[in-house]
């Protein structure tokens, strides 16, 4: 199809202009763009002759979407978070219609990239998951360049996300019915972190003197990265409403399987708000299971010195876990990741990895970032101007050209799709609707998961 033929639909994008920068990048091309804006943050980063407004209700915006794509010829739609309940309506009525999705978040290869996949991530990435298939398609694609070309201060992503959520918090009434599918209030949120930000530097330093002494434990432990909360791979790709019960189906199975003087180190996400008592959810499981003296919980300090020395690591979804394979530490994922492949991550059960953790294929975790960054990646970032124009510009090709996950890497059927089903994740927007991640965490909530061992 010619561009001039394309009309590229965009829903929300990340805090920032990325979104109108790249709708710029493609209407330069000669496709038309529009845009709908959601919530008052949306309308603050673009509002200009191409976009309009929905201050519906989420139970009807199916009917309004629908009716959209209809009337404008809608030939492209284009978001950031696939799972955000919006999208993930978008994405089924896209599948319905025949209309091409596209999905862009924060890059597998960060900090220097972007991902954009066909369709969505996790569960529903269409990247293929056989390794074979993956060492042939690298064997005509150039190295992944490890320069950071495109770096910019945490302070410009934290401004975006803080000014973002809080002008929805502050100013509703414009978009009173929108769902912004939030685990916590932002203004609650952000307010409990002054106090973790004030304490971080003398955080990090007591934290990274109990590195030291763990790193020293001659019968060697194993690591869990904690992963936010909120965050969206968690809560729609992996079986678990809440991480405690990811951290207990751990605990439960290292007290019971794992050697004796092994031990289990927890690993505070670094941007953790602090709501959620990690260190006594872990305390009180950890007397639960009789492995208190065996499981340690440290937050701050720096993760690699962690992995480098580690034994192994367990973790839900995160994209640590590529950082883990490059440091080659062994790794065993409990939700849906991309990487989770045999040859990069342990396939076998959790009971086993405790005693036969398997260092990862270095050859094919290259083959593998190869693969990725040839087809699903695009250089640049959200925060720049640089940046947001690299990113853009490579973005809009592909789009344009539709070689989005080519060549190659674009399953038929999404290839992790069953194994969701199986771990009894929920895959349709119908059921993703319905808030997960969201339950507050009781004395009742943490029954063991004993018989998912």
């Amino acid at each position: 199809m010619d561009a001039e033929q394309r009309v590229f639909l965009f829903l929300q994008g990340p805090p920032s202009v990325f979104a109108r920068k790249l709708a710029d990048e493609l209407e330069a091309r000669g496709a038309k763009t529009l845009r709908i804006n959601l919530c008052i943050g949306d309308w603050v980063f673009w509002h200009d002759k191409r976009s309009v407004s929905y201050r519906g209700r989420l139970a009807n915006w199916e009917v309004y979407l629908r009716r959209f794509l209809f009337e404008n010829k809608v030939t492209d739609v284009v978001y950031y978070q696939d799972r955000f309940p919006y999208h993930a309506v978008a994405n089924e009525v896209c599948n319905q219609l025949d209309i091409p999705c596209y999905a862009y978040e924060f890059g597998y290869l960060r900090p220097d990239w972007v991902t954009l996949e066909r369709d969505g991530m996790g569960a529903y990435s269409r990247f293929p998951e056989e390794p074979q298939k993956i060492r042939d398609l690298a064997q005509n694609m150039m190295p992944v360049s490890t320069e950071v070309e495109y770096p910019y201060p945490f302070f410009n992503e934290a401004f975006g996300e803080v000014f973002y959520n809080l002008l929805n918090f502050f100013f509703p009434w414009p978009y009173y019915l929108f769902d912004d599918d939030k685990v916590y209030n932002p203004l609650f949120e952000y307010l409990a972190m002054i106090p973790r930000l004030l304490m971080a530097r003398r955080k990090d330093e007591g934290a990274n003197m109990l590195i030291e002494d763990v790193v020293e434990i001659a019968a060697g432990y194993f690591v869990f990265p904690l992963q936010l909360q909120s965050d969206y791979q968690l809560r729609y790709n992996s079986r678990f409403n809440h991480l405690s019960e990811a951290i207990e189906l751990t605990i439960a199975s290292f007290a019971r399987h794992a050697p004796k003087a092994q031990h289990l180190v927890f690993k505070v996400h670094p941007l953790d708000n602090g709501i959620e008592p990690w260190a006594a959810i872990i305390r009180r499981l950890s007397r639960k299971y009789h492995v208190k003296r065996r499981v340690h919980v440290i937050d701050g300090g720096n993760l690699a010195t962690l992995l480098k020395a580690a034994r192994g690591a367990i973790m839900v979804n995160s994209t640590t876990g590529l950082h883990a394979l490059r440091l080659k530490c062994p790794v065993k994922i409990l939700g849906i990741a991309i990487y989770d492949i045999d040859g990069l991550t342990f396939q076998g059960g959790l009971d086993q990895f405790w005693y036969d953790p398997e260092k990862p294929d270095q050859r094919l975790l290259r083959a593998f970032e190869q693969v990725l960054a040839s087809t699903i990646q695009v250089k640049g970032n959200f925060y720049t101007r640089v940046g947001r124009k690299a990113a853009a510009v490579a973005a809009a090709e592909r789009l344009i050209a539709e070689t989005v996950n080519l060549p190659g890497a674009l399953e038929n059927e999404p290839p992790r799709l069953k194994k969701a089903i199986a771990q009894g994740i929920p895959v349709t927007s119908r059921a993703q609707i319905k808030t997960r991640g969201k339950k507050q965490h009781k004395e009742d909530d943490w029954a063991g998961l004993e018989h998912e061992l």
